[in-house]
């Protein structure tokens, strides 16, 4: 990826999460905030970097750069509860994913059925018809809560579909941490790779469900499902992928996803007592998602951005070590004070610029 392109990137994603914060000193109870900053994170810079990790040109392709622009108009247009826009954009917007997935793969997502099919290419077009559905189910619920109302549920909103956005990320970082581990593709170890595909991809749609409805103890037993996956994940990755720079910050990355699904049992958990405050939850819910988006996702979007250019000269422990107090301790502080919010988004870009910036080279220095 060119420094113009990884400019764009980081500079948008720097501005995501400072949205996450301005609520702080700018409440405005007609807007959600949270709502741009989720958006301009995981559809504008994560689906542009999705797409264009997939056509793998060295320039962005006139697909992409409409994608691009055409998801930032998205994501204003909700913001600003413009609908009628948004329902257009969408349309769009799922054309273009839809064209990019069927040139890299099929209309018909028969790989997912083949053997012989890598696990890392199954999870990548996962990752593509996610984003679709995501684009599409989003249209489904504006249309249903703003014009039809069809359906009554109390979790059918668009902030809560709006979180659907990170799957596709999620998906995607999955696809290269498996690449890695292709001398184990022929093995018998790869029914393991395909029991975690299919307990990954059918299991977060499952837990989607299971939110819709409100039901505590099958959501439970799915996130304890996706835990194991991740845990298998992780030991199969840090057991057989090769010792290259990449690997310490996807095995940082997984870390950040264990950590997601352990504060997500908690959250449930909690949920299911008597007397549940909302209020006194908040901080877990915040720790959940900085972990999700701005740790576990940010790992595989910073290593598809730099893909060719690694190994870099940097030290990669203490990059590490400031991206998880950022993630972990500092953002979800700055969601309630605002000298937390402004040390997490210093930390925030310090990590971003560095992982997007520094130079690359024939040696590492802490491989």
């Amino acid at each position: 990826m060119n420094t113009r392109l990884k400019s764009l990137f980081s500079f948008l994603m720097i501005i995501a999460l400072a949205f996450g914060f301005i609520h702080i000193y700018f409440p405005v109870q007609e807007y959600s905030f949270e709502r741009l900053h989720i958006f301009l994170f995981n559809l504008c810079s994560g689906g542009t970097i999705l797409l264009y990790y997939t056509q793998r040109r060295q320039r962005m392709s006139k697909t992409v750069r409409l994608f691009f622009l055409f998801s930032l108009l998205y994501a204003f247009s909700a913001f600003f509860k413009v609908y009628p826009l948004t329902l257009a954009v969408s349309a769009l917007l799922f054309v273009l994913v839809e064209k990019i997935r069927i040139q890299k793969f099929s209309l018909v997502p028969v790989q997912f059925l083949q053997a012989r099919v890598p696990v890392s290419e199954k999870f990548h077009q996962a990752s593509l018809l996610c984003l679709s559905i995501g684009i599409a189910m989003a249209s489904l619920v504006i249309i249903n809560n703003e014009y039809t109302h069809w359906v009554h549920m109390e979790k059918l909103t668009l902030n809560t579909f709006f979180l659907g956005y990170s799957f596709p990320l999620s998906l995607v970082t999955l696809s290269l941490i498996f690449s890695m581990l292709k001398k184990i593709e022929g093995a018998d170890r790869k029914v393991i790779m395909e029991v975690c595909f299919w307990t990954i991809t059918l299991g977060v749609i499952i837990f989607f469900v299971f939110i819709l409805f409100e039901k505590f103890i099958p959501q439970v037993f799915v996130t304890a499902a996706l835990f194991t996956a991740v845990v298998m994940v992780f030991l199969l990755y840090y057991t057989f992928a090769d010792r290259i720079q990449q690997k310490l910050f996807l095995t940082s990355g997984i870390g950040f996803l264990i950590v997601t699904a352990i504060t997500g049992i908690a959250y449930i958990a909690l949920q299911m007592q008597d007397g549940y405050d909302p209020m006194k939850t908040k901080w877990l819910l915040h720790i959940h998602v900085f972990a999700s988006l701005y740790g576990w996702n940010l790992c595989g979007l910073s290593v598809i951005c730099r893909f060719d250019d690694f190994p870099i000269k940097l030290h990669s422990p203490s990059v590490i070590f400031v991206h998880w107090i950022m993630a972990l301790v500092m953002a979800p502080l700055g969601v309630f004070y605002g000298w937390a919010a402004v040390l997490a988004i210093a930390g925030y870009a310090y990590i971003t610029f560095t992982l997007f910036f520094s130079s690359n080279g024939k040696l590492a220095y802490d491989q």
